[in-house]
């Protein structure tokens, strides 16, 4: 009978210590759990954007026109949006054109609105949502979430996107608007030089030199486009000239300061290569016109 009694104790003294065990275990998971799913909330709380400009714009002209894209982010929160269109000719953008009555979508597309006003119902619906995936788009890049807006978003949702993907930018330091300048007189070859910028986030998005005839009739830029003005072959260019302004207007937006072409005494510029023009009009008439755009 003892030796029954001290088995008996033994098995029950064994079976307390592995179910002991067992309890330790079963605690150990819900803290895990909930240590997981208290991280996953606080890092959703916080996925907020950092505080400052966002821009980014299309890398292409398509019809004469390339859209971009300008966020303002305060306290973690998109504030404002600026969804316009910059014209390769330079001068006002498309939201300024529209406001101007330039545009005319509702007369000549027969849209709901003038381009600038859905425009800006597509801004308000981002600043409220915080997301651009938000504004969902069909095949053609126009959406239904957003009423009274029939314009194609597309482009606006994806810039949106790409700005807040790249980070904080420093804006330029010129004001935002469109600049004009032109000479005064017209030379011996009955043309005058005219410059036209569009600033966009404080930069030169936009530049275009040309140069209007007195008789009113193509500009120099157009001529040499359509083969009539012929600079290569009779004055032995390096290219003809639209081709060689081009360049020059394409230095300016990547130096963001006309004083960069460093000019030689002939107005001519080794700055910039394969272009064997003279420069010196072009970067006195940005020069000119800039002095609007100091902030």
């Amino acid at each position: 009978m003892k030796k029954i009694s001290l088995l008996f104790l033994t098995t029950m003294l064994v079976a307390g210590l592995l179910a002991g065990c067992g309890g330790k275990t079963e605690t150990t998971k819900p803290e895990t759990t909930t240590e997981s799913t208290t991280t996953d909330k606080t890092t959703a709380e916080q996925g907020t954007y950092a505080d400052g400009t966002y821009y980014a714009e299309q890398p292409e002209f398509t019809d004469g026109w390339k859209y971009a894209v300008t966020l303002q982010v305060e306290g973690g929160k998109i504030t404002s949006a600026n969804w316009t269109g910059i014209n390769e000719a330079g001068g006002p953008d498309k939201k300024a054109l529209s406001k101007e009555g330039k545009y005319g979508m509702k007369d000549k597309g027969k849209a709901l609105g003038e381009w600038h006003e859905e425009a800006e119902k597509a801004e308000q619906f981002l600043i409220e949502k915080q997301d651009p995936k938000a504004i969902t788009t069909n095949a053609e890049g126009k959406t239904d979430a957003i009423t009274g807006v029939t314009i194609t978003v597309s482009p606006f949702a994806e810039l949106a996107e790409k700005a807040l993907a790249a980070g904080v930018v420093e804006p330029g330091p010129y004001k935002d608007g469109a600049y004009h300048a032109e000479e005064a007189n017209f030379d011996d070859g009955g043309f005058k030089y005219t410059v036209d910028l569009t600033v966009l986030n404080g930069n030169i998005v936009a530049a275009n030199w040309d140069a209007q005839a007195k008789d009113g009739g193509d500009t120099k830029k157009k001529l040499s486009k359509d083969g009539k003005y012929g600079m290569k072959e009779k004055g032995n260019a390096a290219g003809e000239w639209h081709e060689e302004a081009q360049k020059a207007e394409q230095f300016l937006i990547e130096k963001q300061d006309p004083a960069a072409f460093s000019l030689n005494t002939e107005g001519k510029s080794d700055a910039i290569s394969g272009v064997t023009i003279t420069v010196s009009p072009f970067v006195d008439l940005v020069t000119k016109a800039l002095e609007g755009a100091k902030k």
